[in-house]
């Protein structure tokens, strides 16, 4: 089972998202001894820094300020420090610190801008986070396992490939999280952000919060989950 949604701005491809894994995921045993409906997803997000851009049920961080604080995380490398400690990962550790046996170290993300100055139609501007070495035996191995990237119309477009998503309680913060590392890498080349693709091979809610997800699929299709929509500066205002 697969599914396919397109929305104009974040807020309204994840509704999308969530209610297209609702009608047609399949329910499907997980390693936590737990259910969950699943089904793989690809969600294309045609201008994501449309406002409005958050969307207050897609903040499950503990806060409002959490989403930023996950931002920082991403996009700034303020929990790299954790790496070895007390977490398996981080993805800015993995993807501009990638580190290799024998004490080699990668900044992918700037080789991908290099990349990109010489030639924007490359189809080899890629990040990736999988260390088999590592993660094969780990419990908490990285989600996100690529960011693909491609200069279009002089726009930077990025596609996230997860292997599993947690759709109600990751995918909308994942996804504004690597949309501000897309703007990020797009204003140090000098360009504008094009389209976000995330593609997703387990697209997922885990049985323990269907009933919540089935009350927000029903504020969808009444129209009462835009009242959760805000625009970045108001946002902002609130935190």
């Amino acid at each position: 089972m697969a599914i396919f949604v397109k929305g104009r701005n974040l807020p309204e491809a994840w509704e999308k998202s969530i209610i297209e894994l609702w009608r047609k995921g399949i329910d499907i045993e997980t390693e936590y001894g737990d259910f969950s409906r699943d089904t793989a997803a690809v969600i294309l997000v045609e201008k994501p820094f449309l406002e409005p851009r958050v969307h207050l049920k897609g903040i499950v961080a503990g806060s409002l300020k959490g989403l930023l604080d996950y931002v920082d995380e991403v996009v700034n490398g303020v929990n790299d420090w954790r790496v070895g400690k007390d977490w398996h990962y981080t993805y800015h550790e993995r993807l501009f610190k990638y580190s290799i046996p024998f004490g080699h170290v990668i900044d992918q993300i700037e080789a991908v801008i290099t990349k990109l100055k010489e030639r924007p139609y490359t189809r080899r501007a890629q990040a990736i986070t999988w260390q088999p070495w590592k993660d094969l035996k780990s419990d908490s191995p990285p989600c996100l396992q690529r960011l693909w990237f491609r200069v279009v119309d002089e726009r930077l477009v990025m596609h996230a490939h997860m292997r599993s998503n947690d759709a109600f309680k990751a995918a909308f913060m994942n996804m504004y999280a690597f949309t501000m590392l897309q703007k990020k890498m797009a204003e140090k080349m000098g360009i504008k952000t094009g389209y976000y693709l995330h593609v997703a091979d387990s697209y997922h809610v885990y049985a323990k919060d269907w009933k919540w997800v089935e009350k927000f699929v029903k504020q969808i299709e009444t129209g009462m989950s835009k009242r959760y929509w805000m625009s970045t500066q108001d946002y902002l205002r609130r935190i």
